[in-house]
C-alpha cells in the first residue's frame, strides 16, 4: 500500500514527505508518511501513519484511494484490541487508554494514566503471583493429608491469607475512588418552588446557567451541568420545583424531577430558611425512594440572621447557608465529597470500571470464605476462584463476548 500511494516504502519511524497518488497516478494531497513495522508499533503489526493537509474533502479522497487498496475502516477499538491481543499490553491497561481519552477532569487524566502506565495491573499481578504461592502450599499439602495441620501453621498460610485479603481490600478501596473520578456523583437539586434552586446551581457552577426569578415555577424541566470539586466531577441537577399544579407543563417537569430523584446518588432539599421545614417538605421527604442519600439545605440564611452551621437533624445533616452570598458553599462541597467517600490528596488511586470492582469485590469475597473453609479441598478451590476473579481484570481468564462488549464502547480506530 505504501509503494501505491507514495511511490516509495517509507525508512522505519522516521517521518517521509510524500506526494499520495490516486487510481489515475494524479495527486490527491502531498504530506507525511511514517511507517512502523512490527512489533515496534502501536499494535505490535506493521503501520503505516499518513498525515495529509486536512479538510474533510482531501481526506475522503485518501481514505477512498486506501479502500481501494484493500485497507478497511477501523471498527471501535479495533487498534487497541489488536495491541491487547499482540501482548502489547493487559486488558486494563487498553481500558485505560479509553478512560484516558474520556477524562473529564485532571485527575481523572492523572489516574488513567497510572493505569496505562502499567501501575494498576503490576499491582493485580503482585497479588495473583501471592495467590498462586499459597494455591501451591495448599495443594502441596492435599498431596500428603496426614500432614495438611502441621504443614499450614508451619507455613503460615492463614497468617497469609489474611494479609492477602488486606491487601485486596486496599485495592478495592482505590479503585473504588478511581471509579468515583471516572463517573462522578450525580446530585439531584429538590425543594419546593422558589426555595433557590436555580440560584444554587447557578453558585455552584460560578455561571448564570438558570434563570432566577421571584415568581414561582420559573424552572420547567431538569438542567444539568458538570463541576468539579476536588478533582471530582459532581453531576448537578436543577429540576421544577416540586408542588401541587393544574399547569400541564409544569406537572410534566414535575414528573420529570420525580425521575431524576430515583436516579440520585444524593439529594439536595432545599427548604427556605425563613420558613423552616414545612409539613410539604416533610410530605416531600417521604416520598424519596428508600435508601436516597439526602442532605437538608436551609437556603436564604441571610435573611434570617441564623448561624451558617452543620447540624444533624433526626440521623440526617442539615446545612444553612446562603447561595445569594455564597455563605456555607465550602461546608456544602466539602459534605458532597464526603457522601461520595473521596479522600483529598489520594494519588493512588486507579481508574477504575465498574468490571474491575465487581472482580475485586468477588476475589475478597473468596478469600473471606477460605478463611472459613472447613477443609483443605473448599480452600483449595476458594483459592481458586479468586485467582479466576483478579485474572479476569487483565485479562488473563476473559471470555471472548466480554472483550467485544469491552472493546465497542471505545471511539471509532481508536
Amino acid at each position: 500500500m505504501a509503494l501505491a500511494l507514495t511511490g516509495v516504502l517509507p525508512q522505519p519511524r522516521v517521518a517521509t514527505l510524500a506526494r499520495f497518488t490516486g487510481t489515475d497516478g494524479g495527486v490527491v494531497d502531498e504530506g507525511l508518511a511514517l511507517f512502523f513495522p512490527a512489533p515496534h508499533s502501536y499494535t505490535g503489526e506493521d503501520v503505516l501513519e499518513l498525515q495529509g493537509h486536512g479538510g474533510p474533502v482531501v481526506m475522503q479522497l485518501l481514505l477512498r484511494r486506501c479502500l481501494e487498496l484493500g485497507a478497511r475502516p477501523a471498527e471501535p477499538g479495533e487498534f487497541t484490541r489488536r495491541a491487547y491481543l499482540n501482548d502489547k499490553f493487559d486488558l486494563a491497561q487498553a481500558e485505560a487508554v479509553a478512560d484516558l481519552i474520556e477524562a473529564s477532569t485532571e485527575a481523572a487524566a492523572r489516574s488513567a494514566l497510572r493505569s496505562l502506565s502499567g501501575e494498576f495491573s503490576r499491582t493485580v499481578h503482585e497479588l495473583v503471583n501471592r495467590l498462586i504461592a499459597l494455591r501451591m502450599l495448599v495443594e502441596a499439602t492435599l498431596d500428603f493429608p496426614e500432614e495438611e495441620i502441621d504443614y499450614l501453621k508451619q507455613s503460615d498460610v492463614h497468617g497469609r491469607l489474611e494479609s492477602l485479603a488486606d491487601n485486596v481490600r486496599q485495592l478495592l478501596g482505590q479503585a473504588r475512588q478511581g471509579s468515583l473520578l471516572r463517573n462522578g456523583l450525580h446530585v439531584v437539586l429538590v425543594g419546593q418552588p422558589n426555595v433557590g434552586k436555580s440560584s444554587l446551581l447557578n453558585r455552584l457552577t460560578g455561571e448564570e446557567r438558570a434563570i432566577v426569578t421571584a415568581i414561582p415555577g420559573t424552572t420547567r424541566d431538569a438542567l444539568c451541568e458538570t463541576i468539579q470539586v476536588n478533582g471530582v466531577p459532581l453531576h448537578i441537577v436543577d429540576t421544577a420545583g416540586l408542588c401541587e399544579t393544574e399547569d400541564e407543563v409544569e406537572r410534566l417537569g414535575i414528573d420529570r424531577s420525580w425521575k431524576e430523584i430515583e436516579r440520585a446518588d444524593v439529594v439536595l432539599h432545599i427548604l427556605d430558611a425563613r420558613e423552616g421545614r414545612t409539613s410539604l417538605d416533610q410530605d416531600i421527604s417521604i416520598r424519596f425512594p428508600a435508601g436516597t442519600e439526602q442532605i437538608i439545605l436551609f437556603n436564604k440564611n441571610d435573611l434570617t440572621g441564623h448561624a451558617v452551621c452543620r447540624e444533624e437533624l433526626n440521623g440526617q445533616v442539615a446545612l444553612w447557608l446562603s447561595a445569594k452570598t455564597g455563605e456555607g458553599m465550602a461546608a456544602l462541597e466539602e459534605e458532597l465529597l464526603r457522601v461520595a467517600g473521596w479522600r483529598a490528596g489520594n494519588e493512588s488511586v486507579f481508574l477504575a470500571r465498574e468490571r474491575h470492582l465487581a472482580a475485586l469485590e468477588q476475589a475478597l469475597t473468596c478469600l473471606r470464605a477460605a478463611k472459613q473453609a472447613g477443609s483443605i479441598e473448599l480452600l483449595a478451590e476458594e483459592l481458586r476462584l479468586a485467582q479466576n476473579a483478579l485474572g479476569g481484570i487483565t485479562g488473563e481468564f476473559t471470555p471472548d463476548d466480554l472483550l467485544g462488549e469491552i472493546f465497542t464502547r471505545f471511539c471509532i480506530g481508536k
